[in-house]
Parts: structure tokens; sequence; C-alpha cells
């Protein structure tokens, strides 16, 4: 049966978004209401015990009432970090050890120590703990955490309610902040809100507009070649906002647990950014789409990882680095090859762009140049097209054409997160041959682009 537009969108109104919004509200309003409490609690001007106590009992609650009697593997986890922590305490390389164990374990998860669906739902919330755990161990390397904390103190922070769900990652120090008492606003109450609302946006975008983006919200029609990468770019900017709901509803229970904020002197910034989707659907550089897909993560990573393997060299310290991404979010193959791809991508693109801005003297690096660069064409960088020379405008069109080549990538990359696919496969993970045949039927277009541009690089040496 054939809908008009207006019969379209009626329908899916009706059967998609009011349906989608109102699921989203019924999935988490229990722990939106447990971070508020425990906020709430907080301020009450209890010891700092009873506090942490106060952050385990949430967050044991918030994590049976997601994950029911699996929840024991996410407890299992923390205990066993604690554990190597406590018998390396007078160690200096505690983050390489539990980094170790830590990946022996998830390993092991992968290869169906439980059934792969169940170890699927719980994968978000292990790998805030193994990133919370080997923040916290390399911290104590490093000095900025003196002594290990108590298990009640740990554990506090490992299931802090706020974030043991959805995320962010938090570090310790911002975890012992947010169970202060801090006098709420109605600026936290404002941030809380606009995070709310867009986590349902996005969730709505994701379900309801994205997998019908071509032709009913924009009418664009073509041949089968231009039908594919349209239905590929539907399937990534699908996949996009779903992270954004993810991002935005982690931020959201972060702020109400009272985590997420900045001081200066006794202003209170509540500032927390988990996503920055303009950033990503509107990319200068992919340098800038992966710092900007997971905020929190991406420091974590550049903090915990990268810097720790700089003295391997750039190149292989990247590789590390979307390695243990890779790692972190499973050992499933459609995963690790975007997170790979990603750091090819990055790398060349930043090292090209490095060297073009170099031969022309002109801002055209992967991130946006500082007020005070000595680059002496400047245009579309540090101020508008209009108040510049239009022999500039070059570099305005340099810009672009790399924010194309970004986009191009993404739509590449994101092809394969096909909405089509049934539920089940989905939460068991993409199989090798779904991406090999998505990337395929594109022809290898992303990966071609990427190695003529790494060759052009060669040739500007």
């Amino acid at each position: 049966m054939e809908f008009s537009r207006m019969e379209f969108f009626k329908e899916l109104g009706e059967s998609c978004v009011l349906p989608t919004a109102q699921q989203g509200v019924e999935q988490v309003w229990q722990l939106l209401l447990l971070c508020l409490l425990f906020c709430l609690l907080c301020r009450l001007g209890l010891s700092s015990s009873l506090k942490h106590l106060g952050s385990v009992a949430a967050g044991l609650y918030a994590l049976y009432l997601f994950f029911e009697q699996s929840m024991v593997w996410v407890l299992l986890l923390s205990l066993l970090c604690y554990t190597v922590l406590f018998l390396n305490r007078n160690s200096s390389s505690r983050g390489i050890f539990l980094s170790a164990t830590i990946l022996i374990y998830l390993l092991m998860g992968e290869l169906h120590m439980i059934d792969s669906v169940t170890w699927h739902k719980m994968r978000g919330s292990q790998m805030v703990v193994a990133m919370k755990a080997i923040s916290l161990a390399f911290d104590l390397d490093r000095g900025t955490v003196l002594a290990l904390p108590s298990p009640l103190e740990f554990t506090g922070y490992i299931v802090f309610v706020g974030t043991v769900i959805f995320g962010p990652w938090i570090s310790y120090s911002s975890y012992k902040e947010a169970i202060e008492s801090h006098k709420l606003s109605l600026s936290w109450l404002q941030r809380f809100s606009v995070s709310w609302v867009k986590c349902q946006v996005c969730l709505v975008i994701s379900n309801c507009i994205a997998p019908y983006l071509f032709p009913y919200f924009i009418p664009i029609h073509g041949s089968k070649g231009l039908r594919i990468w349209l239905h590929a770019y539907e399937n990534a900017v699908s996949f996009h906002f779903s992270n954004y709901f993810v991002g935005h509803l982690s931020e959201s229970t972060a702020l109400l647990a009272g985590a997420g904020f900045t001081e200066d002197k006794d202003n209170v910034k509540w500032d927390l950014k988990v996503v920055k989707p303009l950033n990503v659907e509107l990319p200068r550089s992919m340098v800038l789409v992966v710092t900007s897909w997971n905020v929190p993560m991406s420091r974590w990573l550049n903090t915990y990882v990268f810097k720790s393997a700089m003295k391997l060299g750039t190149f292989p310290a990247v590789i590390v680095t979307y390695t243990a991404s890779a790692l972190l979010h499973g050992f499933s193959f459609h995963l690790g090859a975007v997170l790979l791809s990603l750091g090819f991508i990055t790398y060349v693109e930043h090292v090209l762009r490095k060297r073009l801005a170099a031969i022309f003297s002109a801002c055209i690096l992967s991130k946006r140049c500082s007020t005070d660069c000595h680059h002496q064409y400047q245009l579309g960088i540090n101020y508008p097209i209009l108040l510049g020379c239009i022999s500039d405008l070059w570099v305005y069109g340099i810009n672009l054409a790399f924010s194309a080549m970004a986009i191009f990538h993404l739509t590449y990359l994101g092809s394969m997160f096909d909405a089509d696919i049934d539920n089940l496969a989905a939460e068991e993970g993409y199989a090798a041959n779904h991406t090999i045949q998505k990337w395929s039927e594109l022809g290898w277009a992303s990966h071609w682009l990427v190695f003529g541009c790494w060759l052009f690089y060669r040739l500007l040496l």
C-alpha cells in the first residue's frame, strides 16, 4: 500500500515517534529517580562513609534493575580489579598489571563464559568499570591519587549510580567531588533538563527519522549505486543518533546524581559534555569526529593510553590507542574493523593536513588553529569569509573538501550498522561476513581513498 507524504508522517508519529518517546521514559525513569535520591542524600550532611555506602546501595540496585542476576559479572570484575590493586599496592606498574588482567577477563567473557546476548547487554557497564579501575591504577602510579581507596570507597566509585549503567567515565577525584555537599542550583536543573530533552530527541531521530531519510524527508532518488550510498548514509545517521542518545542520557544521569561540574572559587559550573553531535555531523576533520564522539572516553584514551604509548612513536601510539578502544568495546570483528580503520584514517588525515599547512602556510590543520597562529592564510578558521580576501577563499575550500571527505568516511564506516538487521543478531554482534559484505557493496571506497591520501602525503615529503 502506497502512502502519501502526509499520511506517512501521520502514521510515523502515531506508530513510532510517540511509542519510542514513551518507551524511552519507561526504561530509565527508575534510574533517574535513583540518581536524584542519591544526589539529595549527599546533601543531608552525612559522613563520607555513609555517602559511599549510599553510592554502593544505589549502584547495586541500578545494576539489578537492568541486568538482574547477571549483574554478578560486573561485580566480579569490580572485585577482581580491587584484588589486583591491593596485591600490587607497593608496585609502580599497577596500571599495566590491571589492564592485562581486565583484558584477560573480557576475553574470557567474549569466548562465551556466559551467553553472548547477556554479555553484550552488560558490555557498556563492563567498559565503564574497566575504564574507572584502570584510570585509578594509573593515577596511583603517577601520584595523582595518593593512596589506594578503601573497599567501600572503591566500590562506591566503581558502581556510582550516575555512571554505572550508561557511563560516562569520570575520574576518582570527580566522584569524590560529586558526593560533596555542593548546593544545587537552577543551572543544575536547567542543564539536566536540556540533556534529557536532547536524549529523547536523538532517540526519536535514530528510530523514526533516520531510517526514512530518503526519500520521505529528503526527496532524492537515483540509480542503484546512488541508492546504496543513500541507504548507507541512513544507517550511519541512525547509528550516530543512537550514540548521541546514550551520550545525552549519560549526561542526564551523571548530572542528576551530582557529577559533571567544574568549580572556580565559589562558582559551580555544570558543564559536563559527553557528545558533540555538530562536530560529527558537520565535521572539520575525522580527528575532531573521534574526539567529539565520546568526549570523556577520548580524554581517557588520550591520558592513559596514547600518552603512555607515545614512547613508541606517533603512529604506533595511534594504533595502540585504537586497539585499546576496540578491546574495551568488545572482541567483535565489526567494531575492531571500524576502530582500526579510524586509526589509519585519522593518522593519514593528520599528517597530510599538517604537511599541506606547512607548504602553504595556511590554517588547514585537522584541528582549528589558535587565535595567535602564525599561518599567513587563515580564512574560514579565525574569522568569517566576508572579512577575508578573495584570494584566501581557497583555504576555506580546502577545509570544506576535508569536511566532505570526513562525511564520506563516516557514511562508509557507519553503513554496517544496519537498522534492518534483526535485533538478536545486533545484540550478539555483527558477523564478519556482514561487515565485508557492506563494505564490498561500497567498493571499499573509504579504504582506497585513505590509501590515495597516504600516497599523496608520501609524494609531498
